[in-house]
């Protein structure tokens, strides 16, 4: 298998696997076992970006991963996002992406984690009781405290990307937006993608595969192991489960079937040759799950099939982005 390629993160001087690594599921879903075979088999295969964060199990992902980090792999090697701006209230979960709310979570963040700072901190969501400006300010103090070396967003609009940058300015400036994107997610294509490369942001695609979907493993039913069939995933996969998503799902396993490939190939191979995206993260909740998207690295979608794919998942015009 040959090392995957590192690729410049907008036009910071970081540079990150093309394929991430995602922690969703981990101390949940995936335990210490597994956890460990992926951060290794991740880390040999050339992949460098891991990408956790805050929310994610309530911090015991952040927790799983401090304690893999210089025990399977050296901190060193990766290059550690995690996320900041959804807390865990007795009621349930709530945005806050106030200055100190970040501030704090990012404090907690680096306890989990063991070390002193994160190579990238994203504010994981929009806060509408929050100015930008204010979130923004959080951002700044994190990389001139030391205890971010870059900073973005995550699953915010067009335009706040475009503010956040701008009031960043060139000193601290916006290294990424991280999104959903996907052949049956592509709605950062009319605002998301064109304001991160006006602004030099790189993108960091969340759920290449569609939530799972786009492996083809729900055509004909649920397996009792999948997110959709997980009591704590099943909301997650569900939107895409419907009709609206079928014809993309069979266009690619189509095309699988014809190149002698599986579905989660082609789905990654699509996603590569978009020259914006310079990460997508998988997260699988078993090792050989992961070990399936590592072996995509040597698929190469001929131009008619790129051109079908596209046809068949293209937006409509004022479709609504899905979050």
């Amino acid at each position: 298998m040959r090392l995957m390629e590192q690729r410049q993160l907008g036009r910071t001087g970081l540079r990150v696997s093309h394929l991430g690594l995602g922690t969703l599921t981990w101390s949940r879903d995936t335990d210490e076992h597994e956890a460990s075979e992926q951060l290794r088999d991740f880390v040999d295969a050339g992949g460098t970006l891991v990408d956790t964060s805050a929310s994610y199990a309530e911090g015991g992902a952040e927790e799983l991963l401090g304690s893999l980090l210089d025990r399977m792999v050296p901190r060193d090697d990766v290059v550690l996002c995690t996320k900041a701006g959804v807390r865990r209230t007795p009621s349930g979960g709530v945005v806050d992406a106030s200055r100190g709310g970040l501030l704090r979570t990012l404090d907690a963040s680096l306890r989990r984690l063991g070390t002193d700072h994160v190579d990238l901190w994203l504010v994981q969501t929009p806060d509408p009781r929050t100015p930008l400006t204010e979130t923004v300010s959080a951002l700044r103090i994190a990389v001139t405290s030391g205890r971010a070396q870059y900073v973005g967003l995550s699953n915010h609009a067009g335009w706040q990307v475009a503010r956040a940058a701008t009031l960043l300015g060139e000193d601290v400036g916006l290294a990424a937006v991280e999104a959903e994107y996907s052949l049956l997610q592509r709605g950062i294509e009319r605002e998301v993608l064109p304001a991160a490369a006006e602004m030099g942001v790189g993108v960091l695609a969340w759920s290449p595969l569609g939530r799972g979907v786009l492996t083809g493993k729900y055509r004909r039913t649920i397996p009792a192991d999948s997110r959709a069939a997980s009591p704590h995933l099943a909301g997650f996969v569900e939107p895409y489960l419907g009709a609206e998503s079928l014809s993309v799902v069979e266009a690619v396993a189509t095309a699988a079937a014809g190149l002698d490939r599986t579905p989660l190939d082609v789905a990654l191979a699509w996603l590569r040759v978009r020259t914006q995206v310079t990460s997508a993260i998988v997260g699988a909740r078993t090792a050989a799950q992961l070990r399936g998207s590592l072996a995509a690295e040597d698929v190469v979608l001929p131009p008619e099939i790129l051109h079908a794919l596209d046809e068949v998942s293209a937006p409509e015009l004022g479709y609504p982005e899905r979050r």
